[in-house]
């Protein structure tokens, strides 16, 4: 008898729910839209002026293409945590392109002491990356939290981590697209250091942003039920 009032519970006053599109269709509108936005935040800064020259060093142009790949295979990974029947693996998938990221840092501290010595470890300080890359993955960290919010937040750290890495991910490149900060190490550390601590900063307040919303609705309506 309680299982029957239970689903009552359940099933009144219900409408019918339109299936989510597929993860990989929301990540590309959301990247699509976002990259918009990057391209603008860009434009305005200024491209660098070495651009041109810069985009066809392998090692730069590797960097570049992890930090979009990341970006968007993370945003994958968000929208696929909040669909109960997508695999595990899925939101792990990112960190495949985080790995040849991260490589494509160690090449770059490769080539830094062969050309300097033990000197082209050395890091500048380089403080604003920081505040930069939030600011500028604000807008595009709003947009995936209010499409990750439609889904079932069954995984909120993991949902909420995949999203701020996609969002300053995007965030990184942009920065990297308009700064000429080019030792490896200093990049390493403030640019892509950046991005693991404040992906590592939001996951903490995942249970705060996803949450069932209608849970303790439920539950009274089911306690309603049972007197």
């Amino acid at each position: 008898m309680l299982n029957q009032d239970l689903i009552e519970a359940l099933t009144d006053n219900c409408a019918p729910i339109r299936p989510l599109p597929h993860p990989a269709w929301r990540a590309l509108v959301w990247f699509a839209v976002s990259l918009c936005y990057v391209a603008i935040v860009v434009a305005a800064m200024g491209v660098r002026p070495d651009f041109v020259a810069k985009i066809s060093d392998p090692q730069f142009a590797t960097e570049l293409a992890a930090a979009f790949l990341t970006s968007v295979v993370a945003a994958a990974g968000a929208f696929s945590a909040g669909c109960p029947a997508r695999p595990a693996w899925e939101r792990f998938a990112a960190g495949f392109f985080l790995l040849i990221w991260m490589g494509a840092f160690a090449v770059g501290c490769w080539r830094d002491v062969d050309a300097y010595g033990v000197s082209g470890l050395l890091s500048h300080s380089d403080i604003y990356c920081l505040p930069t890359i939030l600011a500028i993955s604000i807008p595009a960290a709003v947009l995936i939290l209010s499409m990750v919010k439609r889904g079932a937040p069954i995984a909120p750290f993991v949902t909420i981590g995949l999203a701020a890495l996609a969002s300053t991910a995007l965030a990184e490149a942009a920065l990297r697209l308009s700064f000429r900060q080019d030792p490896a190490v200093s990049v390493c550390i403030w640019q892509f250091g950046s991005v693991v601590l404040l992906t590592g900063i939001a996951s903490l307040f995942g249970r705060a942003l996803l949450h069932w919303t209608r849970r303790d609705e439920l539950i009274a309506s089911f306690q309603a039920h049972r007197r």
